[in-house]
C-alpha cells in the first residue's frame, strides 16, 4: 500500500516547526502505527486510509495534553496535509518516506 512504511514529518505549529517520525500500516482501510517526537512515541488511533487519502489521531502530553488530528495525502514518497489542534486551529504538515 502507498502509505505503509516509515516517514519523517515536519509540523508547522504555533511554537515553530516540530519534527516527528511516523510508522504507518494500512490493513483494509484501517491505519495503525506509531508517531514519535522528542524521544517519546505513542500509538495512533482512529486511523483510516482510502487510496492516497489518510487520516489519524494522536494524543500528546508535551507541551500540554492535546489530541492532534491529521488529514493528508500520500504522493509517492511524500506525505502532506493538515494537523488540527482543537481550538488552536489547523496547521500544515509535510514529510518524506524515511
Amino acid at each position: 500500500m502507498a502509505v505503509d512504511g516509515n516517514w519523517n514529518i515536519t509540523m508547522s505549529t504555533p511554537m515553530g516547526e516540530r519534527n516527528a517520525t511516523l510508522t504507518l500500516t494500512n490493513a483494509g482501510g484501517t491505519l495503525t502505527g506509531t508517531q514519535g517526537a522528542d524521544g517519546n512515541s505513542t500509538e495512533i488511533f482512529d486511523g483510516t486510509a482510502n487510496g492516497d487519502d489518510v487520516a489519524w489521531k494522536v494524543s500528546i502530553t508535551n507541551p500540554m495534553p492535546l489530541t492532534l488530528e491529521f488529514t493528508g495525502k500520500v504522493a509517492g514518497d511524500s506525505i502532506s496535509g493538515e494537523m488540527g489542534i482543537g481550538p488552536m486551529g489547523s496547521f500544515p504538515f509535510k514529510g518524506t518516506r524515511a
